[in-house]
């Protein structure tokens, strides 16, 4: 395959940035979308040219560092995938391909490809802790909670804090990602110590960092690679409503060190 790649170039946080265009030729369509950039940076520095940053580690699509915005869609054009796992069997051969990285206030870019996600990092710290008692764990079968209450829990639990709902949302909301990590904690037993403190922390935190407000258009869930349901949404307001009743969360701490 052979493909025009506009990818965009922006040398630190101050640099106002492109769209520079490359040419790759003779790409496998069995690579992976991070193996043809892997292919394009070996091109360049062999011709002592700086390479094109971008993120990424497991390459299995379990941490989500590989955040790209490619053709305009979070991860690529493959639902339920991230940008490690899309193939360029997805591609055509001849096409024009544009890659940029993740766009909002909160997600400063750091250089090129690769911006600054450590917002969310703070919403998680200003979520604080659970209250687990300490000695011989229980056994799974003992523990006080059901099958469908466990299941829904996993579910938000494989948020894996890509940011990609904060890329595809118009308001660069992170409802998505709070909704999942508030949820998770809140349908399981170990989370209701703190319960609700930390809804209202997480999402005064969210709005410090400088994240919108979701607008109910469901981007956040089409551009998921796990597929997070905006149901979480609806149970994140929902905790902060009944929380805000008897809190104020003007007076809470952002850290668990409270």
């Amino acid at each position: 395959m052979n493909l025009t790649l506009k990818i965009w170039r922006q040398k630190d946080s101050k640099d106002k940035g492109r769209l520079s265009t490359y040419l790759v030729k003779d790409i496998s369509p069995d690579m992976s979308f991070l193996e043809m950039l892997d292919v394009l940076n070996e091109r360049l520095i062999g011709e002592k040219e700086e390479s094109i940053a971008f993120d990424h580690d497991c390459r299995e699509g379990i941490c989500g560092a590989c955040s790209l915005v490619i053709n305009g869609l979070p991860h690529g054009p493959e639902g339920g995938t991230t940008t490690c796992q899309l193939h360029m069997r997805k591609f055509k051969d001849g096409d024009t391909i544009f890659i940029e990285p993740w766009r909002a206030k909160a997600f400063p870019v750091v250089k090129d490809l690769i911006v600054d996600r450590s917002a969310f990092d703070k919403i998680i710290q200003a979520g604080g802790f659970v209250s687990v008692n300490t000695g011989q764990a229980q056994d799974a079968n003992c523990l006080p909670i059901g099958k469908e209450t466990a299941d829904l829990a996993m579910d938000a639990a494989q948020c894996i804090g890509c940011g990609a709902c904060v890329a595809a949302c118009k308001n660069a909301s992170a409802m998505l990602f709070v909704g999942a990590k508030v949820s998770q904690l809140a349908l399981l037993p170990q989370g209701q110590a703190e319960r609700e403190r930390r809804v209202l922390n997480m999402v005064k935190t969210m709005d410090e960092a400088g994240f919108g407000n979701c607008s109910n258009q469901y981007e956040c869930e089409a551009s998921c690679p796990k597929e997070i349901s905006v149901g979480f949404i609806a149970k994140m307001n929902a905790e902060y409503l009944k929380a805000g009743f008897k809190h104020d969360p003007s007076t809470l701490q952002k850290t668990s060190s409270d």
